[in-house]
């Protein structure tokens, strides 16, 4: 159902990054390699009884050592190579997860005090006052007057229900979760978060699996997919059907240019009675979340859906863990992947700043924040 749009994460961008303010993004396509610092050396392990205390300080260590060097490649302005993320990424698989709560309930307080996803991560009659002027998040000299109209389509409580959630499912739509098994695992969560309209029936459920609580709407699909909603209504219900009663969440007041089209979405659920409700995003908490990130480096015309959601559900829930993020064209394995886990169509170059974002990520998981499902689920 879903096709490749400018919003989809995981998205390649190691050939370039998008630095400066909103405009044309300036793109290098050549690749441009740094001198790449070394990774810390793998040993044999020590396998006796006798010298098991010595092995799991040395892997700690080593641990330590691999978060410290993803630290300091994020804050240095050099572009690393897709083989350094690997070889990265597959120290860190040998290092096991720990959460930390406490690391987690600061990194929470870091976000609210700045976003306040509980309160701003969705346009509400809470926030968006009747007959104020709110001011687009991208085209930001441009407002749009919160009408009558536009105030009943708001819901009256930002919240999208009861939380915070226990468990989290943030699923992006890598080519990595093919043949993953993880379908089981991820609809066993208390939310899911899913990102533009991607496929999640047939034998691709084992491993996406089917749960869909809320799943972003980038409005180019709308376009080009049913074109705009002047047609093809009756289509476009029946495929969001697969979602259940899920939310779909919208960039209304990101781009001027999505707006009519963002509304023609809640009026087609409406006419149709489906069971689906449209949301928005507030252009004030993205606006926020993106000066938030650009404080740690991540400097984009826009981020990704795919990590404001998973920043969205840092707040929102008490464990997240994230599937289907990769954005490199191969396994640690040097297999190939195909950039989505339902085609291979690959983005816009120049709009996000993958690298960046896909370095915080690793952040996380290391600090015990969030975990990052790197392959292959544990069968049930």
């Amino acid at each position: 159902m879903a096709r490749c749009c400018q919003l989809c994460f995981p998205v390649r961008g190691w050939e370039e990054e998008a630095e400066g303010a909103p405009g044309t993004p300036k793109v290098v396509r050549a690749l441009r390699v740094s001198p790449e610092p070394p990774l810390p050396q793998t040993k044999h392990p020590q396998t006796t009884a006798n010298k098991n205390g010595i092995y799991q300080f040395e892997q700690a260590a080593k641990c330590k050592a691999i978060q410290d060097n993803i630290l300091s490649s994020s804050i240095k302005k050099k572009r690393y190579s897709e083989d350094y993320y690997l070889h990265i990424v597959k120290k860190l698989q040998n290092c096991t997860w720990i959460r930390r709560p406490e690391e987690s309930a600061k990194f929470r307080s870091e976000l609210a005090s700045c976003c306040d996803a509980a309160h701003n991560f969705i346009a509400s009659q809470n926030n968006t006052p009747l007959g104020s002027n709110m001011s687009y998040e991208v085209d930001s000299k441009k407002t749009i007057l919160i009408t009558e109209d536009i105030y009943r389509m708001l819901p009256v409580s930002p919240s999208l229900s009861v939380y915070p959630f226990k468990n989290c499912a943030v699923v992006g739509n890598g080519g990595i979760l093919k043949n993953s098994s993880c379908g089981a695992e991820i609809d066993r969560s208390d939310f899911v978060f899913r990102c533009n309209l991607p496929p999640t029936t047939g034998s691709i459920s084992k491993d996406v699996g089917n749960k869909t609580n809320l799943v972003t709407v980038n409005p180019s699909i709308i376009a080009q997919k049913y074109n705009k909603l002047n047609e093809k209504k009756t289509e476009f219900v029946e495929n969001i059907a697969v979602y259940g009663d899920a939310f779909l969440l919208l960039p209304a007041f990101s781009f001027r240019s999505n707006t009519a089209t963002s509304f023609k979405v809640y009026h087609t659920l409406q006419e149709f009675k489906a069971t689906q409700r449209a949301i928005f995003f507030h252009p004030t908490y993205l606006k926020s979340l993106a000066q938030f990130w650009r404080t740690k480096g991540v400097k984009a015309y826009r981020l990704s859906s795919g990590f404001m959601i998973t920043s969205a559900a840092l707040e929102l829930c008490e464990n997240v863990k994230l599937y289907g993020f990769w954005p490199f064209s191969k396994s640690t394995e040097k297999m190939p992947i195909s950039h989505h886990y339902y085609d291979n169509q690959l983005p816009k170059p120049g709009f996000h700043a993958m690298p960046k974002e896909y370095n915080q990520i690793l952040q996380l998981h290391g600090k015990g924040i969030l975990k990052l499902q790197f392959g292959k689920c544990e069968s049930d």
